[in-house]
């Protein structure tokens, strides 16, 4: 038994087939006279390479709103990491000086007990 032998134009338009007229794998199959496993092969095959082929609009939209996503993201980032050191300076100053104020409150007890 020979192996048939397809075109492109043949398996691009049974892929389109599937797609636009609203009939299931298996009845264009039957129609075209090709297995089912056929053509859900080159549909995938299909798929993949329009996936492949390069940049698309809602592609490149999506990518510039993931960018202007991404910035605010770095921005935010970058406030609170100053923010938490702005609060860690602040905490521990006042940390220090809650204990230099114990310390002086000890000496100077210790001055009043003389």
């Amino acid at each position: 038994m020979t192996r048939r032998v397809f075109t492109v134009d043949f398996r691009r338009e049974a892929v389109r087939l599937t797609q636009t007229i609203g009939r299931t794998i298996n009845q264009v199959a039957d129609d075209l006279g090709i297995g089912r496993s056929t053509l859900t092969r080159w549909k995938r095959d299909y798929h993949e390479a329009e996936l492949l082929s390069g940049p698309h609009d809602d592609v490149e939209k999506e990518l510039a709103r993931l960018r202007k996503e991404n910035e605010f993201l770095r921005q935010e980032r970058d406030l609170l990491k100053m923010a938490t050191a702005l609060f860690a300076k602040k905490t521990s100053r006042r940390g220090s000086r809650l204990s230099m104020q114990r310390r002086l409150n000890f000496r100077l007890s210790d001055f009043a007990l003389c």
